[in-house]
Order: structure tokens, then sequence, then C-alpha cells
């Protein structure tokens, strides 16, 4: 990392952003390019392992790339705030962000609700109990962590 007074070294830390985060950047392998895409998750995390989970509908591009290559990349970014110095003329961003890898495969049905368990509690703390008739219709995936960097600027204050 270019910027190493700004690298988040704790791995707590790291699970800290994340929590914090709302959404997902996960790169898949494709043929030209990567392909791209934001996606809600949910995460567990012991201190050393963490992995995250994604659901959607059973078809689609990002499904035909996973079976063909399953390694992926991802980002996630949240506390942003714009920090202007008007009288020096410069501006920058506040941020905390969190990049990583892994291996990401779909789960087999008896995995699903537990795994949609977790996803809803990241985005409503308390128990959210969510139509399980949609379930059949449903994918859920679960990437498992190889390695993961953070990083984050606070701009002093004078």
């Amino acid at each position: 990392m270019r910027r190493s007074d700004r690298e988040i070294t704790d791995i707590n830390e790291i699970i800290q952003v994340m929590e914090k985060c709302d959404v997902c950047r996960l790169a898949i392998h494709d043929e030209e390019y990567p392909y791209i895409l934001p996606l809600n998750f949910g995460m567990e995390a012991d201190n050393e392992q963490i992995v995250l989970y994604f659901h959607g509908a059973n078809e689609g591009k990002k499904y035909e790339l996973i079976t063909k290559d399953n390694r992926v990349g991802f980002e996630m970014d949240c506390a942003h705030k714009l920090v202007t110095d008007i009288d020096h003329g410069s501006c920058t961003m506040e941020y905390e962000s969190v990049i990583g890898y892994g291996r990401i495969k779909s789960i087999p049905e008896d995995e699903k609700y537990n795994a949609l368990c977790v996803l809803m509690k990241h985005y409503h703390k308390e128990d959210f109990p969510f139509n399980q008739a949609v379930m059949p219709q449903t994918t859920v995936f679960k990437l498992v962590v190889e390695h993961v960097s953070g990083k984050k600027r606070k701009k002093q204050r004078a």
C-alpha cells in the first residue's frame, strides 16, 4: 500500500468498517473486461476468517461467470465526507474502505435459510421475518475471503 499511514492493519477494525458498509462491489472475471456489480451482502467474521453472503435470482450473467471462474475481488467503502480548505483552494475526501479477494460458490438449499438470516441481519439489527416462499427462486452465494486490506482517511483538524 502506497500510503501506509492510511492503512488499517487490525483485522477487527477492518471488520468494523465492513459492518458499516451497505454495498459490496463484486468483480468477476469475464472474457475481455472484468464484470463488476454492486450487491447487498451479509457477513460472518471470527477475527481471522471472513465470509460474505450474496443473493439474487437463479440465473444471469454473474452465475455463468462464477461457474467458469470462482475467483473474485470485492470492494466496499463508507464514511464519505468532503473536506474543503477554501483559504488554500483545496479539498479532499474522508473515507473508510476495504478491498479483498477470495473464492465464491453457490450454497446448497439446506444452508440458504441461515445465510439469508445473516444477510438480513446486516440491514435489520433485529430479526426480520422474511418471506421464505421466495427461497426456491433465490440463489445464495458464499464468498470465503482469502485476503483483505483496509484503508481510511481522516483529515487532520487544526
